[in-house]
């Protein structure tokens, strides 16, 4: 059993019954008032109420010319890094079709959905990299339509999300944010067209309105709060092990920082680490409450228990500092995304490596990855028998089949086929085909 230096409460998968009425409040008024609800929303949330909230290409490219080249040269790195990944994975998703049997050919296809809703948070912080993550991912995979929103911060137009938006290829960037944001892309207004799937994280709100929409609209998946997982053995640095921890610590203050290690005086030195570093972070109105509240340290008796334990926290973000950190990838099941080794950070996975940073949280890991190509594309299948032959035995098969569960129209769409092509005699029509 693992021994705990430091404990915390489990959060919660529940949404807060608050949250779920406010969310439903704001969707309905959206549904029955459209661009007048955005508006009026928009205002009360963000105090932000245009003469419209899609920016015209002049307006982005002014937004554009007033960012720093340094960061316009990094934006385009990362997304650089971003597309490459993204283009090998769908360069692994083959069409394929094959004769399953004489004269009887199965296909599949994977079709981009036609319209894709990007929503890349803002509120305290403008997190430019979702752009990335979602807009040029939906892009390598072929969505035609890409709108983008991101809110404005204080009132003000956070232009380097904007170049991000823009230079991933948004095809459309409104400056508004929100359950109304989501709900706008979702259902559609007089101004805004609705969309086949919405992406991106957000706030609970924001995971909530994905929630409620979900049937409606396509979704990438739920995510929120982010979380981190370190597996350290004694060979780790416990001052790099306390950097990381912090740094995701920041996202918020209900972010889970947890620390799984085969070595009690690394779980103590982290510990004094983190106590040491968080009074002098900028970010510490969140990152402290995050480690007073979530912050978890547990030392167990050896790596397999380690994997055993992280695989039952099924952590969003699970980093590996061990002398052999690959082992994880034989050993682990349940987690977002895995970060190798310590010249490897979840920092790096967030913001420029390339993979994907919209990962699942609240024990999600034990049902599904995180957002990638496939997520835009509809994996569709096809049918097509061409030999007579082989219609009349899956017309007889199908017959048959279908009158075990009492399903007598199905049946006889077989039998109709096993009549036509096959000769067979229909017992419950006297219909004849003159045979050739």
């Amino acid at each position: 059993m693992p021994i705990h230096l430091k404990t915390a409460p489990p959060v919660s998968a529940s949404t807060p019954a608050g949250v779920r009425e406010t969310v439903a409040a704001i969707i309905a008024d959206v549904r029955q008032r459209g661009d007048q609800a955005v508006r009026e929303l928009s205002a009360r949330f963000d105090s932000w109420s245009p003469d419209r909230f899609r920016l015209a290409p002049d307006e982005v490219d002014r937004i554009v010319a007033g960012v720093p080249a340094q960061v316009l040269d990094d934006i385009r790195t990362a997304q650089a890094n971003v597309r490459a990944f993204a283009e090998h994975q769908r360069r692994s998703l083959h069409d394929f079709e094959v004769e399953t049997s004489p004269g009887v050919r199965l296909g599949q296809r994977s079709i981009p959905v036609a319209a894709a809703g990007a929503y890349i948070p803002g509120g305290r912080y403008p997190l430019v990299a979702s752009a990335h993550m979602t807009i040029v991912t939906a892009k390598v995979a072929g969505v035609e339509r890409v709108a983008a929103c991101t809110p404005p911060i204080r009132g003000q137009v956070p232009a380097a999300t904007v170049a991000a938006m823009h230079l991933a290829g948004a095809d459309e960037i409104y400056l508004l944010g929100g359950v109304q944001a989501v709900a706008a892309l979702a259902l559609g207004t007089e101004t805004l067209a609705p969309v086949a799937m919405i992406s991106g994280p957000g706030n609970a709100y924001v995971a909530e309105a994905k929630r409620q929409l979900f049937g409606e609209v396509g979704i990438d998946l739920l995510a929120g709060p982010t979380e981190i997982l370190i597996i350290a053995d004694d060979a780790a640095d416990p001052f790099v092990v306390a950097v990381d921890l912090l740094s995701q610590a920041e996202h918020g203050p209900d972010s889970p920082a947890i620390l799984i290690t085969t070595s009690r005086p690394l779980g103590e030195q982290v510990i004094a680490h983190v106590e040491q570093l968080l009074p002098t972070m900028p970010t510490r109105d969140f990152a402290g409450p995050a480690w007073r509240d979530h912050g978890q340290v547990l030392v167990v008796a050896d790596l397999a228990e380690a994997y055993a334990v992280a695989d039952g926290f099924a952590c969003e973000h699970v980093q590996v500092l061990t002398r052999e950190p690959r082992q994880a990838l034989d050993r682990m099941r349940n987690y977002g995304a895995l970060f190798l080794g310590e010249a490897t950070c979840v920092s790096y996975g967030d913001k420029v490596i390339g993979t994907n940073h919209t990962l699942p949280t609240r024990q999600g890991a034990r049902y599904t990855g995180g957002l990638w190509v496939g997520r835009y594309l509809k994996t569709v299948t096809y049918q097509e028998v061409l030999e007579p032959a082989a219609s009349v035995e899956l017309g007889r098969l199908c017959g048959r089949a279908s009158r075990v569960e009492l399903f007598e129209g199905h049946a006889r769409s077989g039998d109709v086929r096993a009549a036509k092509y096959g000769g067979d005699e229909l017992a419950w029509s006297d219909h004849r085909w003159t045979r050739p």
